[in-house]
């Protein structure tokens, strides 16, 4: 895992969500020039799900190769395909559904979790297929591929993609991703990546606005076990960052909290 992480605080929710947009066209271009293509995990939420509708309104979004884009998410709501729930409905409709209709986005880059209405599947057979097109995409020994960020939200318990606190899912060293069941936020059975998939990514990036996430991001901040908050889990290979508003930061000391943009 990456060193301390980076603490950027925007002034609120809406301005969090435009600066998180504006960041997430610049790291993928600044990848593609370097490498060509470039792997994005995302996440759901309000801000999340506001931050991919910034991508679609801004003229910057021409500056990507959406072709050489291949998107990814973090966790699932274990719903039936186009569930209004789903964090892939809410992302095809803030910004990928535009993006495969004008021909930018090929519809085979997207690679949602499997929904609960495939034939006969469980949550954990949703996450082993999710596990197998990841690893078909992973390099040689590696069980995921290269991701360049992974996008997070955080919850006011800090859990993070569908890793809830104290939750088995938090123990697992071996798989990518696992079957949620009994998630204390509805609905009860979830997919997600693990911690050790998550902490793969070159940039993990948490997302997190409004009062209610205050108590939460400065333990997740001030030395907390990911086991009691996972969030504080939320680290990448070279570059982690809490990109936040001033009312999620609010009970941050200054030294936690250095950059405050308006």
């Amino acid at each position: 895992m990456s060193a301390t992480p980076v603490v950027i605080v925007h002034r609120d929710a809406e301005v969090l969500a435009q600066a998180v947009a504006a960041r997430l066209i610049t790291r993928v271009v600044d990848v593609q020039a370097l490498r060509g293509a470039a792997h994005v995990v995302l996440t759901g939420g309000t801000v999340g799900t506001k931050a991919l509708a910034a991508v679609a309104a801004s003229p910057a979004r021409a500056a990507v190769d959406w072709s050489r884009v291949q998107l990814w998410w973090g966790d699932e709501r274990f719903l039936p395909t186009g569930d209004p729930e789903r964090n892939e409905t809410q992302a095809r409709e803030a910004l990928l559904d535009g993006l495969v209709a004008e021909g930018l986005l090929p519809a085979e880059n997207i690679h949602a979790v499997p929904a609960a209405d495939t034939a006969g599947f469980t949550p954990e057979e949703s996450a082993e297929q999710y596990a197998a097109t990841l690893a078909d995409f992973a390099r040689e020994g590696a069980d995921v591929p290269a991701f360049d960020v992974l996008l997070l939200g955080m919850g006011p318990d800090g859990h993070i993609a569908s890793l809830f606190p104290g939750h088995p899912a938090l123990y697992e060293e071996k798989r990518s991703v696992v079957g949620v069941h009994n998630s204390p936020k509805p609905p009860p059975l979830r997919v997600s990546l693990t911690l050790p998939a998550i902490q793969s990514a070159a940039e993990v990036w948490v997302v997190a606005a409004g009062t209610e996430k205050a108590k939460v991001t400065h333990l997740a901040l001030s030395g907390a076990g990911p086991v009691q908050i996972p969030a504080a889990g939320a680290r990448g290979r070279g570059r982690s960052l809490f990109l936040l508003d001033r009312a999620s930061a609010s009970e941050l000391p200054s030294e936690l909290a250095p950059y405050s943009l308006s």
